[in-house]
């Protein structure tokens, strides 16, 4: 298992821009997965981006072409670059690292953002 530190949410007008970071205090370089997922206020928390070892992507339909998820082994950190926020973003973004397919997920605190419109 490895912790998790999320940085970089805040309060951001719609149709802006942030990038959340999420720092591994191991390494990641051969995780078998990693990802954000995000709950927004009175919902359940949803998948938003992942990414595997094979650098393969996959985001939930109502962030594609907004989201991209990327992630800097040699620094051990995750992104999650987010432009044309919209207020429905608003919510806690959590970070996850899945070391591998017999491993379960290790979670970060979160990160909240706010979409003001």
């Amino acid at each position: 298992q490895v912790q998790l530190v999320e940085s970089g949410g805040g309060l951001v007008q719609a149709g802006g821009s942030l990038r959340l970071s999420c720092a591994a205090s191991g390494s990641i370089g051969s995780a078998y997965a990693v990802g954000w997922h995000r709950q927004a206020p009175g919902k359940q928390r949803e998948s938003v981006a992942s990414i595997n070892s094979g650098g393969t992507t996959d985001y939930t339909d109502s962030v594609k072409g907004r989201f991209t998820i990327s992630r800097d082994n040699a620094k051990n950190t995750v992104y999650l670059q987010m432009i044309s926020l919209k207020p429905e973003d608003t919510g806690v973004y959590y970070c996850y690292v899945r070391l591998s397919p017999m491993m379960g997920r290790s979670w970060g605190q979160g990160t909240q953002v706010t979409v003001s419109s």
